[in-house]
């Protein structure tokens, strides 16, 4: 009998497991995976690893970094073809242009990229995939130690979407540009 409830709350556990991993919002093992050929992609495009492209950083905000380096591209992943956009993120607060330009490899402290997939991906956040690098292609964390990667903190206060949400498309240096264009 012990060891029937036992098993009976073991199984209990494990499908609970399962079921919250199905649930989880971000950072599940297939949105690790599409990050991993996004990395992928963005080495075959010089724009990640040894060998990356630079261009002249400018002043950032947290919580990307004190200097910033962004790049607009496309990639194709599984067959779909979509907007690519890679942020660098350096740091720590008091940086400037000159240090991150005598060495980024020592001040590169993320890299955040959206890309954007297929119709239907997140329709309500015009389908981006968000995913925060670490400088060597990992996956970095949240305090509560979610890979974030994914549709990252979709209906919550803070993060990603909520904060890309205010610009117009999700990015706030086309809205930028925009403005100074007209």
């Amino acid at each position: 009998m012990k060891k029937q409830l036992i098993a009976g709350i073991s199984a209990l556990i494990l499908g609970a497991t399962s079921a919250l991993a199905q649930d989880a919002p971000f950072g599940t093992d297939a949105d690790a995976d599409y990050a991993a050929k996004i990395w992928s992609a963005m080495e075959a495009a010089n724009l990640a690893g040894d060998g990356m492209l630079r261009s002249f950083p400018y002043e950032g905000v947290a919580p990307h970094g004190m200097m910033l380096e962004t790049f607009y591209s496309s990639a194709t992943i599984d067959g779909h073809t979509g907007d690519l956009i890679v942020k660098r993120n350096y740091g720590p607060e008091g940086i400037g242009t000159d240090e991150v330009l005598a060495d980024p490899g020592k001040h590169l402290g993320a890299v955040t990229v959206m890309f954007r997939r297929e119709k239907g991906f997140d329709a309500d956040n015009q389908d981006w995939f968000w995913v925060k690098f670490l400088p060597d292609g990992s996956l970095d964390k949240n305090p509560k130690g979610m890979r974030l990667a994914g549709k990252v903190a979709k209906g919550a206060d803070k993060g990603c979407i909520a904060c890309h949400s205010g610009a117009e498309d999700y990015l706030f240096t086309t809205d930028h540009v925009g403005a100074m264009m007209q």
